[in-house]
Parts: C-alpha cells; structure tokens; sequence
C-alpha cells in the first residue's frame, strides 16, 4: 500500500505518506505553545502520523494572526517548543514548523470569541500588506510594506527558522497560502504595488522567492522545506494553478522540495466548490508540470480515497486536518482498513 510506503526528502525519511495539517489553536501565550500543544500535537505523533506539522507560526509578533498564536520570535519561545519537538520525534514522528505571517489578516480574535478584527485599543495592532487594501469589510487598511520592512521580514523568516531549527525541528514549511502575507504578494488581487514587487508574476513572485531562499540558507541541506501554497484564489482576475506550476518550478530552482497545494483564503465572498479530494487535481498538476514533489489536503477522510490519491500519481502525501481533530488515530485505523501491519505503541498494542 502506496499510504504506508516510506517517503525519502533529502536526508529525512519519513515512515509513511501520512502527515498532520497545520491547524490553529488559539492557544499560546506571547507566542509560547502551551501543555495543549504538547498534547494535540503529540497524540497526533503516537496515532502513527508520519509528519506532524505546528499551526501557522508567527515569525513575528504583528504576523500572528490572533494574540492566541503560536510564534517563533523569541529565544524563549525555543524551549517552550523543545519539548514538544523531542516527543513527537520519540514516537517515531518528525516534526515539522509552519513558519508564517498573517499580512493583513493579522490582529483578529480566536473563533469562539467571533474571530473579528480586533481593535488597538482592545489589545489588537496595526496589520500590514503588500498594498493598503484591506481583507474585506470591517477589516483594518493595512499599512502598505516599505523596502526597508520587505527585507525585515525576509530576515524575520530566516531568525525564525534558526530557532525552529534549534528547538529540534526537521521539516520547515513556509507558509504562503490562505491570504496570508506571502500569498498577498503572489495574487494581483491583494498586491497593486508598483516597485519591484508588484505588477508583473515575476515581481509578484519576488517576496515569497527571498524568503525560500532565506530559509533555505540556514536549514540544513539534509532537512526538507516545504510551501504551502494556494494554488487558485478561486476568483476572476485572481491568482491560478497556471501561475502556481510555473512558482512551483521557481521554488524548486531555490531549493525547496515539496509543495503542499490547498486554495483560496485571498479575497473574502468567494464561492468554493468544497467536496471530498476538491483540491486534489491542483496537486497533481502540479506535481506532473513542475516536476516538484506535493503534498494535497482538503477533505480526505476515507483510507481507500488517500490510497487511490498516491497510487494514482496525484500526490506524494496527504495531509489530514479535520479528519485528525475528529481521530487522532487515523493512521492506526487506517492501516488496519488497509490490511497493512504496523507497530503501534508498545502501551497501546493490546488494542490492536
């Protein structure tokens, strides 16, 4: 079974194609994960994920897209991960850190607290964007990014991944997707600048281009790096999976090595045709025309369906977000729909 063969990337191996979304949880302190990362993220590792991914985390403090998030800004926030990182690895898991910047989707409340911009006088602060265009109604006007502050967070992304590195991290994976600042610069949707980051797709492409090769500069060449894209805004005029094969092979060029294809998140009102596997298709082409390994998400639920996607060639991995809130232990249960023999944890055999 393709879902349980192993997965080489450079000097990692990953034990099977299964990996954990990044998934928000609203639940850091300054940026500092807490005892339930160390617990959702680490039932995750002992349910058999091969690579168990962080939520979005801010290299910077205005980049966290609520006061809740999980950063990597800090030294200290090296040894609140630490941890984490080294018991996710003693189940037989790797680690992986999104690294991110929220843009002008910053400063918003968790969910369950309505999930509204929140405003400076509240606790909140001033967003920023490739353009002085606002996400969408009673969203903030984010202040539009100067030279001198584009090259800050390119530097921002490089510390951030020094840390992840020394808290034990083994996959870094840089977050351009879902309207986020990297993905702000990418669709002419969000980014009317009229420098040398704006206009064309090259100059469009400029920003997320610095930062994979910022990262890539101080992450061992052993270790992965991956991005997350959106592969189309699902909107006219927008950014599209023609535009995203062709940064996919730029992106390869700067030396990373799997694209990890979801969609949508840059304009607000947008109707997505959501279903099971509905962004699959985008992962596969982009895997066949660009010639880059990918990773696909977006309702995978069913273990037959992630078998179907990697023997057929559509993908190299799947990433499971939901599906794993609602199981932690998909894997293990996979597995055994499959037929696949798999060592489960030793404190849990008894229930195999």
């Amino acid at each position: 079974m393709n879902l349980f063969k192993p997965f080489g990337v450079r000097g990692t191996e990953f034990k099977n194609r299964i990996a954990v979304s990044p998934m928000c949880e609203y639940s850091a302190k300054d940026g500092h994960p807490t005892n339930w990362h160390m617990v959702h993220l680490g039932s995750r590792a002992v349910g058999g994920a091969a690579l168990v991914f962080t939520e979005a985390t801010s290299v910077s403090a205005i980049g966290r897209i609520s006061p809740a998030d999980t950063g990597m800004y800090l030294d200290s926030h090296v040894d609140a991960w630490r941890p984490i990182v080294e018991f996710i690895h003693e189940q037989g898991s790797i680690a992986g850190i999104q690294l991110a910047h929220a843009g002008r989707k910053a400063s918003t409340a968790a969910p369950w607290f309505g999930g509204a911009p929140i405003a400076i006088r509240e606790g909140g602060w001033t967003p920023v964007g490739p353009s002085a265009i606002p996400f969408s109604n009673g969203y903030a006007v984010p202040e539009e990014l100067s030279g001198a502050e584009i090259e800050q967070v390119v530097e921002e992304f490089a510390a951030a991944a020094g840390r992840a590195l020394r808290a034990g991290f083994q996959v870094a994976e840089i977050h351009s997707a879902h309207g986020y600042l990297l993905h702000e610069f990418l669709s002419p949707l969000s980014n009317q600048r009229k420098d040398e980051y704006g206009g064309t797709f090259e100059n469009r492409i400029r920003m997320l281009l610095r930062v994979a090769k910022a990262v890539r500069g101080v992450w061992p060449q052993e270790k992965p790096v991956f991005v997350r894209i959106s592969a189309t805004d699902w909107a006219e005029h927008g950014w599209d999976v023609e535009q995203s094969i062709e940064l996919a092979r730029r992106l390869k060029g700067a030396g990373v090595d799997v694209i990890d294809v979801s969609s949508g998140g840059a304009v607000a009102g947008v109707a997505i045709p959501v279903g099971p596997g509905y962004q699959v298709g985008f992962a596969a082409r982009i895997r066949n025309e660009a010639g880059i390994s990918t990773g696909t998400v977006g309702v995978i639920t069913d273990p037959a369906q992630a078998e179907t996607i990697l023997s057929t060639g559509q993908a190299d991995m799947v990433l499971l977000a939901r599906e794993m809130l609602r199981d932690p232990y998909w894997p293990l249960r996979a597995a055994h729909t499959l037929g696949v023999k798999i060592k489960a944890p030793v404190q849990y055999e008894r229930a195999w």
